[in-house]
């Protein structure tokens, strides 16, 4: 096992890591940026080291300054967390070619996974559903029509690197061809440097399931079962849960082990996450996340396996002691993103000073943070800074525990989703399983 590790991110997820690294016997080293000086996970390390200004791009993503920091520490392995340059594999393929042990997939199996088109064919080759659409990047609005002509309206233009929204543009009708697809291909080249795009059958009221998978390098692959995460707003995920309500038994099976068979014909290696749409009874796969992922929490309360610790046990070549049929996810569970913004505000994130911080307590009932009371709200990040999770035995109970916890937590200074998550909780449609990828922004937000 590693004896010292490198966390080369901030705030929840890094306290999260260090947590398990703790539980190790792993020595701990943290990053700030000058903004993160005096942040939780930075007083949790057992060093830490500055990496730069405030803005992300000259500390967070700055690589060479993070893999300094890791020679100064004279660490063993890097784990990147998620968000910033957990899934850029060039960073993954530096650290790779470095002394250290990168914390994460191979730098190859990323690269396949981040080209859209790259990881439908994996997936394709490996009989995993996925949505119709194409395998190689189009370029023409000709292209566009003769796939429409056989598809249908509307039609989704995807950039081939792209993620939470971004270089997504719908074509609901043709005169909207021309300008939907040089949308996608800017916001391709200008968010992910990739000009590529594909086109996908535009799926217009789906549910957003994912797989949670973890391989090792010994060739087994297993998934931890699979999460329901279609509550969120313009692509971003707000509250995920496990089970998926209303799958039957068949799908759930049958879900879970295309996502594995998928993950396992890549040779993937380290956790992961596989993602599908899910509508009329069928599902599609749309996209691999090459990292750990906010939600696993979820899973982590209905298998009692602690993911983050076989991260670290599977980067230092342990192999997997479970077997597929000795993974058997319990009751139900849900994951409450709190952010610092406005609900009522167009979700307008407002940082700011945690002036009073009191979380939520009792059984089954978890929160990860990257706060104490007294800590600022950063502005130049992502303005989640913790995340309630709540078990029950079944989701009933779940639900019940979720208003309860909710309703116990104190928080002044900033304001925060909580009230969301509290009129989700209420809403008839979610309590009876009838939403869908649209339902915050169609029912929620136009009431």
């Amino acid at each position: 096992m590693f004896e010292k590790v490198l966390i080369a991110n901030r705030e929840e997820i890094a306290v999260r890591i260090i947590q398990s690294c703790t539980e190790l016997g792993i020595e701990t080293v943290a990053v700030y940026s000058d903004a993160d000086e005096d942040a939780k996970h930075v007083r949790l390390a057992d060093e830490a080291y500055h990496i730069g200004s405030s803005k992300a791009t000259e500390s967070y993503l700055n690589q060479e300054a993070l893999l300094e920091a890791a020679r100064k520490a004279n660490v063993d392995a890097v784990h990147p967390g998620y968000g910033f340059l957990a899934e850029n594999e060039s960073f993954a393929a530096n650290v790779e070619e470095s002394e250290f042990v990168w914390i994460g997939p191979p730098s190859d199996v990323m690269a396949d996974f981040g080209e859209k088109t790259k990881a439908r064919e994996i997936m394709a080759d490996a009989a995993v559903p996925i949505v119709p659409g194409t395998t190689e990047p189009v370029t023409s609005v000709e292209e566009v029509e003769a796939f429409a002509a056989e598809h249908g309206y509307p039609v989704a233009i995807k950039a081939d690197g792209g993620g939470g929204g971004r270089g997504l543009k719908v074509v609901q009708e043709p005169n909207e061809i021309e300008s939907k697809l040089q949308e996608a291909i800017r916001e391709g080249e200008a968010y992910f440097d990739n000009p590529n795009v594909y086109l996908e059958r535009f799926l217009e009221n789906p549910r957003h399931i994912e797989v949670q998978i973890i391989g090792d390098e010994h060739g087994n692959v297993r998934h931890l079962g699979e999460r329901d995460c279609s509550i969120q707003r313009r692509q971003q995920k707000l509250v995920e849960e496990s089970p998926a309500p209303g799958l039957d038994a068949e799908t759930r099976a049958a879900l879970c082990d295309a996502a594995r068979r998928g993950a396992a014909s890549a040779d993937y290696v380290n956790a992961g996450t596989v993602e599908f749409l899910y509508e009329d009874g069928e599902f599609y796969f749309i996209e691999v996340n090459a990292r750990i992922q906010v939600e696993h929490t979820v899973t982590e309360e209905l298998t009692g396996i602690d993911l983050v610790k076989w991260q670290l046990r599977v980067a230092a070549g342990e192999e997997l002691p479970f077997s597929q049929d000795d993974i058997e996810p319990r009751g139900a569970a849900m994951e409450f993103r709190l952010n610092a913004e406005d609900p009522d505000n167009d979700f307008t994130p407002l940082p700011g000073t945690l002036s009073s911080y009191e979380p939520p307590r009792g059984i089954g009932v978890r929160v990860d943070d990257g706060v104490d009371e007294g800590d600022s709200i950063a502005p130049f990040y992502d303005s989640m800074f913790a995340k309630l999770i709540v078990t029950g035995e079944d989701r009933a109970e779940a639900i019940a525990r979720g208003k309860r916890a909710l309703e116990e937590t104190t928080i002044e200074g900033i304001p925060t989703t909580i009230p969301f998550h509290q009129q989700l909780l209420e809403e008839e449609g979610f309590i009876a399983n009838e939403h869908t990828t649209k339902y915050v922004e169609q029912e929620l937000l136009d009431e």
